[in-house]
Parts: structure tokens; sequence; C-alpha cells
């Protein structure tokens, strides 16, 4: 499992968590995606690791900036995500 970090700037409330959230489910097959106004981050979950330039452009599309990209693998733990 990939654990993929998004940088994101503009998400000012829970709708704005919904759209990112939906925006990446409609394009990726991924296992999970949380994302948080707050911290200003979204996080997914996939089996593969996702193109850069595919998240770039899906988050372009939503017009938010994303500011970066994190990969590292990731292992389940007790509590999960």
């Amino acid at each position: 499992m990939i654990k993929t970090t998004l940088k994101i700037d503009g998400m000012m409330c829970n709708m704005c968590e919904a759209h990112i959230n939906d925006a990446i489910r409609n394009k990726f097959q991924i296992k999970k995606v949380s994302s948080s106004h707050k911290k200003g981050e979204t996080l997914i979950l996939s089996e593969n690791e996702i193109p850069k330039e595919e998240l770039e452009e899906v988050i372009k599309e939503t017009g938010y900036e994303l500011k970066s990209i994190t990969n590292e693998t990731y292992k389940k733990t007790l509590f999960g995500f």
C-alpha cells in the first residue's frame, strides 16, 4: 500500500474537503481518501503509486492549489488509517 500526502491550499470548510475527496475518488482507484481543511492536507491510500502529474491535474480542476505531494509505503496498524 502507498500513502500519498497532498498539501493543498484553499480548503476552508467541510464542503471543500468533500469536493477534493470526490474528485480523487472519481479519477483514481483508491482504498481511502481523507482531507482536512484545518491541516491543509489530503491523505490517500492506494495499492499503487498515483502519477503526480494526474494528481496535479485533478486538484487544479477543483480550483485549489496543490503545494506538495509525498509518497511513502503504508503499513496497516491495529487502528488503521
